[in-house]
């Protein structure tokens, strides 16, 4: 390998690690009011019923493809019975449609973001840069898909990228692997990295989180000071705390 496959292959991947989860530590310690999606439903809502859904749908498919691909070896999905015939083709149908979907959804959610006055006003340096980051990462995987699959002779990423993407948290990075693989998925794993390393910066952070508070927080009781209640009885559940 050249010092440039070194540089890529074994040496990016920490860099991007790193600002990743400092990024986020940060970010939580810093800007915990910042932690958010900065809705804007409110603004509108017609489109955003649209490409919302259909975007989130998509990323997840994606996601989960991805985690499937990438983190399960290929002699487990073989031991279990599913042939390399079998797997390929679902993992070539299911992404092609996912990232179609997922693409759809976000161009939905940019057009909207660009002609609804509201909407462009909210829209911060960092949401640009990350939709930026994000469709291209995206639109390198499917079109890496695409190239090696449908239109070439196809690809089995699983015996270089996968095994290279695993050796980096083994701390056994092996760059070679990486280095010999098509153009198209060198450029998708690159922006990836840039994706993990913007994302802590983001309105992606709310990925990371979930209400699991909610589940332990204590009941809200609400109070009344007007004596003078109307002549309907309370419903049930919403009487006066403390009086009969």
């Amino acid at each position: 390998m050249n010092a440039l496959d070194v540089t890529l292959w074994m040496v990016a991947p920490y860099v991007a690690l790193t600002i990743f989860v400092l990024g986020h530590i940060w970010r939580y310690r810093y800007d915990k009011f910042g932690w958010t999606t900065r809705s804007s439903q409110m603004y509108e809502s017609r489109l955003l019923r649209i490409g919302s859904p259909l975007f989130h749908f998509g990323i997840l498919v994606v996601a989960l493809g991805h985690v499937g691909g990438l983190v399960i070896p290929k002699t487990w999905t073989e031991a279990v019975g599913v042939s390399e015939h079998a797997y390929h083709l679902t993992a070539v149908v299911l992404g092609t449609v996912a990232g179609v979907c997922t693409i759809a959804g976000l161009a939905i959610l940019v057009y909207r973001r660009r002609t609804v006055g509201p909407v462009f006003t909210a829209t911060t340096r960092n949401d640009k840069l990350m939709y930026a980051v994000l469709a291209l990462t995206i639109a390198l995987g499917l079109a890496a898909t695409v190239m090696a699959n449908i239109v070439g002779g196809g690809y089995d990423y699983r015996t270089t990228i996968s095994p290279w993407f695993r050796s980096v948290f083994y701390l056994q990075p092996e760059g070679e692997l990486m280095a010999s693989a098509p153009i198209l998925f060198k450029l998708h794993a690159l922006s990836a990295l840039v994706l993990f390393a913007v994302w802590p910066f983001t309105r992606l952070v709310h990925m990371m989180t979930a209400p699991v508070g909610y589940l332990t927080r204590p009941y809200i009781v609400y109070r009344s000071r007007d004596d003078q209640r109307g002549s309907r009885p309370p419903r049930r559940g919403w009487e006066p705390a403390g009086r009969p």
